[in-house]
């Protein structure tokens, strides 16, 4: 039995919608095929992109997309992407399937999509193999409505008025592929680059600078140390690869240890972003950086016969649960995680959207996501869980994940049974308060069960499995599930 103690006094903080970011990168088929088709595609589309992913995108109230890449970020600049598209230069994309880049989906395109989406755009520099001035005019482009040759530029190329883009990150891994750099030189270069970020009229620019992967302390000291006082966020990746990056699992082919492993690993982001909260706290004590975990997922081996540089997997009830208690861990520090941006959008790594041809299946984790969207500009709210240890010898977790908020009176709690074999009771209450009543909605399933083309049965449904006993809510939770209980 599992008991939940919910204390609307405590809290970290509101949690910023932006946690429920997303990712899409010139990669694999995440753009062409997944998100864009272009006007003249059989595929249903308004202005190149498709209807279904655009309406499946919206629903889940998508509130940031992070563009164009990722390592292609560092190699990508953007005046091959605006302009009449037979003139765009076609390129190779050496990080991703050495594949041919014609352009057709830009700076514009990128735009559209969000307008469409309703999301903000957040828009990644190129500091490996650009320059500031590059960097420095595509803010211009993007943001200035004077009278400059950038803007002129742009009224030529179909946009009269500026977008105001506010999130600009400026490089990305520039400790790996986006340029092998030491901390103390790319902090310099942070500086540099950031300089000539100008803003233009009244909103002001959130710049992100490029921080560690995994547990680079190292690299949060140098940064926060040399260029804290000219960033608004730090970066942080962190993805989940049971057996490591050279013994990757298989996404569908898994035993139940590899489920705990992956588990596990998917918790220990939580230590690893305290080590960084750690460092940031020491130079930023009043928390005004915010910590931007703006790649995170599960890594799995790419699906047979599919290009290995595409980066396609399947997607799980694994998956899920992965999401699941990400995401409670990022609501529970939201007074430094301010955005999380899941990779990637469609047809890369964990996505939420699987495309092909013409069909469209949403994925499990997709389905968190929609089960979680409550939580966004909530109170987080204390959320003390008591509950037994699930695993293996090797990989010991809390069997249950929660997360609670509060927002215009009503309270969003999240619950996942991580136990792939047995349901769970859990007993939540209110601390001095009595729960009077509650509604909810469930996804749950075999740990190894997915949705494909033609045979999606994994969904959110009604959940009414509870009752209220002394001024407490029981809710009984099926194996391998994640619920939502307004209360």
């Amino acid at each position: 039995m599992t008991r939940i103690t919910i204390d609307r006094n405590r809290s970290a903080g509101t949690i910023s919608r932006y946690i429920y970011g997303h990712f899409a990168e010139h990669l694999g088929r995440c753009i062409y095929g997944g998100i864009f088709v272009g006007k003249d595609s059989d595929i249903p589309n308004v202005n190149g992109m498709r209807t279904d992913v655009v309406e499946a995108m919206k629903a889940l109230n998508m509130p940031v997309l992070r563009w164009p890449g990722g390592c292609f970020a560092d190699e990508y600049h953007w005046r091959d992407g605006i302009g009449p598209l037979e003139s765009r230069k076609r390129m190779v994309n050496t990080n991703w399937g050495g594949v041919t880049e014609d352009n057709s989906f830009g700076t514009h395109e990128f735009l559209e999509l969000c307008r469409q989406v309703g999301c903000e755009p957040y828009i990644t520099g190129n500091v490996g193999s650009g320059t500031v001035q590059e960097m420095s005019e595509w803010i211009e482009y993007l943001n200035s409505d004077g009278d400059s040759t950038v803007v002129r530029e742009r009224r030529k190329n179909g946009r009269q008025d500026s977008w105001g883009v506010r999130f600009w990150g400026v490089g990305n891994e520039s400790w790996g592929c986006g340029g092998m750099m030491r901390p103390e030189y790319y902090s310099d270069e942070y500086r540099r680059y950031q300089t000539f970020c100008r803003q233009y009229g009244d909103r002001k620019l959130y710049k992100i600078a490029c921080g560690p992967s995994d547990a680079n302390v190292e690299w949060t000291e140098v940064l926060m140390k040399n260029a804290a006082a000219c960033m608004d966020g730090l970066s942080m990746h962190y993805y989940t690869i049971p057996g490591g990056w050279d013994n990757k699992n298989s996404a569908l082919d898994f035993t139940r240890d590899d489920y705990w492993e992956t588990v596990y690993r998917a918790e220990d982001i939580e230590r690893i972003l305290m080590l960084h909260a750690k460092v940031m706290d020491r130079y930023d004590p009043k928390k005004r950086v915010g910590l931007i975990i703006d790649e995170w997922g599960t890594w799995f081996k790419v699906e047979p016969d599919t290009n290995p540089g595409f980066l396609y997997q399947q997607n799980t009830m694994r998956d899920a649960m992965v999401a699941a208690v990400s995401l409670d861990i990022f609501n529970r520090h939201c007074d430094r995680v301010f955005m999380a941006n899941i990779a990637q959008t469609v047809n890369v790594l964990q996505a939420i959207i699987l495309t092909e041809g013409d069909r469209m299946v949403l994925t499990p984790t997709y389905h968190v996501f929609d089960l979680y969207k409550g939580h966004m500009d909530g109170k987080e709210l204390d959320c003390f869980v008591e509950t037994g240890k699930l695993g293996n010898d090797e990989y010991k977790m809390d069997g249950v994940s929660a997360s609670a908020s509060e927002k215009d009176g009503r309270i969003t709690l999240t619950l996942t049974n991580l136990n792939p074999e047995a349901g769970e009771e859990v007993t939540v209450a209110l601390r001095e308060e009595a729960i009077f009543g509650a509604e909810g909605r469930i996804l749950t399933g075999k740990m190894g069960e997915y949705n494909d083309f033609g045979n999606a049965k994994l969904a959110v449904k009604e959940f009414t499995d509870f009752a209220f006993r002394d001024g407490k809510l029981i809710v009984r939770m099926p194996a391998c599930s994640v619920t939502e209980i307004r209360l």
